[in-house]
């Protein structure tokens, strides 16, 4: 009896499979003749038969795609195309067989995205991580490099003879920056003695058009970098054979300086004379800050910029962005103990000046009062507002310059023993009797683009002890006077400012790939 029990219980199970694989074929037959019906396949299977769910839907879906009025009218025309070239009609494909193929085309592509697509992605990620590394290890070389010249060129300074190294340079410094500090700083460390001869303005004009800086303003600001030791005005744009004979003879120049850019005028390089006479040595260039970078901050600027908040430039966030926020220039540690090298502590017996402000584009107007300012007292201590500061005292998107670039800018001044940087905005007691300030100073004219701070309690203390002096600026000439010149000529300056900007690109895109692909 058992036996027989278990018998019959296979033989229902066996009937019920047949009778459900017999369903499942006639409603393939059914689907096949009628293709325009859709049934609810659920009823169809029960939870055990998910494969056969899943061919049979995928076979209904491809026979009614492949009765749509596209795959018919591509169909059409692929057996036209066949035809044309000879295919046998029984090897054309059906509406079936090419359904199934762009089924397989799309599941391959899919495929391949999710399993091998985002590899591409990682691999452009890893590229560019080992393109920074690449090119920190170009400044890197440059450096030892640039070290190395300078220990060769010690050893002769230091030799027997104690031969004086006289190094010359020379250039256009338009808006002088600290880019053009430094270069005087690398240049200056490969000899004893620096020389720097500033081009004309007829020649620059004559060359690659009309300064922005005048040639006494230019001068002044050359004149005024501590790592410059002579000026010599009136120098030709391209230094010819003659004229470097004639500079090297009468300031006796053991090297000619320049930075590792080509200097390329009508096709022809300005040093090919002095690289020609074995005399001449490249420095690296200061990345991450030219004249053209800074023109185009300016260029920003509209004639109510300073005044309009609505024509602020914002991040996504809607927070003003500041035009010094823009900045490539990365500073670090290293450069600004290079910048301060020689600063000494004031003694007691020292007049302590104190004179503080943005210094935002440093210029020749800075130089000027600075320069006032140094000659009341024996050390002057200059305070660099920090970029909030400032903002708040200029508003739209000023400073110019962060503040990092503003402290380097006025480390590289003459008349400057040190720096408060990020200095408070209010002078307190505390603070003059931390750095035994003599006297406080102000000039009589600031940088004319829109204060929009009153002075308040920033002089209070100072006044209150009567140590605050207000001093005749010597010059007239702010940070107004260069953001009006570019915007006189505006178009000219919007060309040339394109056009150098592309010049700088290939140089750095051909630097460092070059480098990369050695």
């Amino acid at each position: 009896k058992l036996e027989c029990a278990l018998v019959s219980e296979q033989l229902v199970v066996f009937s019920s499979s047949v009778r459900r694989f017999e369903f499942l074929f006639m409603f393939s037959m059914t689907m096949h003749n009628r293709s325009d019906t859709l049934f609810e396949l659920d009823h169809v299977v029960d939870n055990g038969n998910v494969v056969a769910w899943l061919l049979l839907t995928s076979e209904s879906l491809l026979q009614v795609s492949s009765r749509s009025h596209l795959i018919s009218y591509f169909v059409a025309h692929l057996h036209e195309a066949l035809q044309y070239i000879g295919v046998p009609k029984e090897q054309f494909p059906t509406p079936v067989a090419v359904c199934r193929s762009f089924v397989a085309i799309i599941c391959t592509l899919l495929a391949y995205y999710l399993l091998l697509g985002k590899r591409h992605y990682r691999r452009r990620e890893r590229l560019a991580e080992e393109l920074e590394v690449a090119k920190a290890q170009v400044n890197y070389l440059q450096d030892k490099l640039h070290m190395a010249k300078a220990e060769d060129l010690a050893i002769e300074s230091t030799s027997e003879n104690k031969k004086e190294i006289r190094i010359f340079m020379d250039g256009a410094f338009d808006m002088m920056h600290y880019g053009h500090m430094n270069a005087f700083r690398l240049g200056r460390s490969l000899g004893t003695h620096l020389i720097v001869g500033v081009n004309s303005d007829d020649s620059i004009t004559e060359c690659k058009g009309a300064p922005l800086m005048k040639d006494q303003e230019r001068l002044t600001m050359v004149q005024a970098c501590k790592f410059v030791d002579e000026v010599v005005p009136g120098c030709p744009y391209i230094m010819n054979r003659k004229y470097l004979d004639y500079v090297i003879e009468k300031y006796n120049i053991d090297y000619v300086i320049h930075g590792d850019d080509p200097c390329i005028v009508d096709g022809k390089d300005v040093y090919a004379a002095a690289k020609q006479s074995g005399k001449f040595q490249s420095i690296p260039r200061t990345e991450g800050v030219s004249t053209t970078d800074i023109v185009g901050r300016m260029l920003l600027m509209t004639k109510d910029h300073h005044y309009c908040q609505e024509s602020f430039s914002a991040d996504s966030s809607g927070s003003i962005q500041l035009l010094g926020q823009q900045s490539k220039f990365l500073t670090t540690s290293r450069l600004l103990r290079l910048f301060s090298a020689g600063a000494k502590a004031p003694t007691k017996e020292m007049r302590v000046i104190y004179i503080d402000g943005a210094w935002d584009m440093f210029h020749c107007g800075h130089v000027a009062i600075l320069k006032a300012a140094k000659e009341r007292g024996d050390y002057l201590i200059v305070g660099v507002h920090g970029d909030a500061v400032v903002n708040q005292m200029r508003g739209s998107n000023l400073p110019l310059m962060n503040l990092h670039e503003r402290v380097l800018s006025v480390l590289g001044c003459r008349y400057v023993d040190d720096v408060l940087i990020d200095a408070p905005y209010e002078i307190t007691r505390d603070m003059v009797a931390s750095l035994n300030v003599a006297e406080v100073v102000h000039g009589s004219s600031g940088d004319n683009v829109g204060d929009t701070r009153s002075e308040g309690k920033r002089y209070q203390y100072p006044k209150d002890v009567g140590i605050f002096h207000v001093i005749a600026s010597p010059s007239e000439f702010n940070l107004g006077s260069i953001v009006s010149r570019i915007q006189k000529n505006q178009a000219t300056f919007q060309a040339k400012f394109e056009r150098k900007m592309k010049a700088e690109k290939n140089f750095y895109k051909d630097k460092y790939h070059s480098s990369n692909a050695s």
